[in-house]
């Protein structure tokens, strides 16, 4: 604010709600009562009914009793990972709906879908009984996508509701050129855009994204990802990442993830971009335990009980 002091903002800053205290994200039907709520902000009629029934779906494929697959194993990419994602995706198209993007009742629902489905390729059908979902990380954009298109046949949407959900998914590939990608219109390219900016802004906004980090580790070892000599390499490099995500959103991303802060303002009266806080976090704490304790840094990474999750395996 005009005239306030680096200490005033500080403390400004700190009084004020933080992503986490928004949402309880450890509940799932929290999460999805907000993304209904948020949603009908754009379009009032949109038919919640549709959503919860994709909600429901998706999370029966991970809970492993959708028919023909097994339970998710992969501890990264998991629900709550899938859940991160659903709530950034509807705060990004209600900011860039305040900002003047005009959203048509389909396009926000296709939104929300594609941010349910866009990592079912982690999920092993039932033949599929070597070793996790982590196996298929460099192939689970196309793996996700064949999901999609299953679904929507067995559920009678359009051809081009497919299409259209397929160009987002491919959004959130790491090593993807969007211009390469043909979007009919505009607004269908932003989408494609939110979405792969709220796969990104929802994991690396989570309070558990460095405890999860050991899981991401294990997946990326599965499939052979190379790069990483053990877990406290990646931990290491998880700041280069950042800037790497950092020059994504800004370039390839078109500075979607600019929009949340329209949306905290609208929504929760807090003038601020909430997912860059916490982001920022993260990686600065990150940071100070790898070099304030080197290779002790597990005992202090204590959200969640992941960390005894992870040395149980």
């Amino acid at each position: 604010m005009d005239g306030e002091t680096p200490e005033e903002g500080r403390r400004r800053a700190e009084d004020r709600p933080k992503l986490a205290d928004l949402v309880d994200m450890n509940d799932p039907e929290a999460i999805l009562a907000e993304t209904i709520a948020v949603a009908r902000l754009i379009q009032p009629a949109l038919d919640g009914g549709f959503v919860r029934h994709v909600f429901g779906d998706v999370r029966a494929l991970f809970d492993g009793v959708y028919p023909h697959y097994r339970r998710c194993n992969t501890d990264f990419h998991d629900f709550s990972h899938t859940t991160d994602c659903l709530l950034a995706m509807v705060r990004l198209m209600h900011g860039a709906w305040l900002s003047g993007l005009e959203l048509s009742e389909k396009e926000v629902h296709l939104g929300l879908v594609t941010a349910l489905m866009h990592d079912t390729g982690y999920i092993q059908k039932e033949s599929e009984t070597e070793g996790t979902g982590g196996s298929y990380t460099m192939i689970h954009v196309d793996r996700s996508i064949e999901f999609m298109e299953r679904y929507f046949d067995l559920h009678g949407l359009s051809e081009d509701d497919f299409h259209l959900c397929r160009r987002c998914i491919k959004c959130t590939g790491l090593d993807v050129h969007i211009s390469a990608i043909r979007f009919v219109c505009k607004s269908q390219e932003f989408l494609g855009k939110m979405l792969g900016t709220a796969d990104l802004l929802g994991q690396i906004a989570a309070r558990t994204y460095l405890e999860k980090l050991l899981f991401l580790y294990r997946e990326f070892a599965e499939a052979g990802i190379p790069g990483f000599a053990d877990e406290e390499d990646l931990l290491r490099k998880t700041a280069n990442f950042y800037e790497i995500t950092k020059k994504r959103l800004k370039n390839e991303l078109s500075g979607m993830n600019l929009h949340v802060r329209a949306h905290f303002a609208a929504r929760h009266g807090v003038d601020a971009d909430l997912y860059i806080e916490a982001m920022d976090n993260n990686i600065a704490y990150l940071g100070h335990v790898l070099a304030a304790y080197g290779k002790d840094y597990r005992p202090h990474l204590r959200r969640g009980g992941i960390v005894h999750k992870a040395a149980g395996r």
